[in-house]
């Protein structure tokens, strides 16, 4: 015959505690140090050697490049061609789309030009230069 034997929880019902002394304790993840790496910054050393041991000393501080020149926005012709009514307006057989009035600094030629665009914009690539005129459009900077 197999004995069932009731869990601790059901036992501890009606004992505000549940047997861990103090209301206080044993409440949530701030009583064991919180969740996973918490507590473990430069300042406090609560799981330093945890870390230490498993990470190695590359786990603190800031690692790689980081560039201090903004690239601005660019965009592709086929994300023009795929808002086409968004981000131009119709103008007898092309499209007149002015990137500078838009945010974008520069126009890239990743995808096919399907309509006649004319294009204001700070900058361009050559590839979408040699696209746009080759559909018929103009680009002017």
């Amino acid at each position: 015959m197999v004995v069932r034997i009731r869990k601790k929880n059901v036992r501890e019902r009606a004992h505000s505690t549940h047997g861990w002394g103090s209301r206080k304790r044993h409440r949530g993840s701030g009583s064991r140090g919180g969740y996973g790496m918490a507590g473990s910054g430069k300042r406090a050393q609560h799981k330093k050697q945890h870390i230490l041991k498993f990470y190695g000393n590359e786990y603190y501080g800031r690692h790689g490049f980081h560039s201090m020149h903004k690239k601005g926005d660019v965009i592709n012709i086929a994300d023009i061609e795929l808002h086409i009514n968004k981000f131009g307006k119709k103008e007898g057989d092309h499209y007149l789309v002015n990137l500078k009035e838009l945010g974008y600094d520069k126009l890239l030629g990743n995808g096919e030009v399907k309509n006649k665009l004319k294009v204001i914009c700070n900058s361009f690539s050559a590839s979408a230069k040699e696209k746009i005129e080759k559909a018929g459009g103009e680009i002017s900077s």
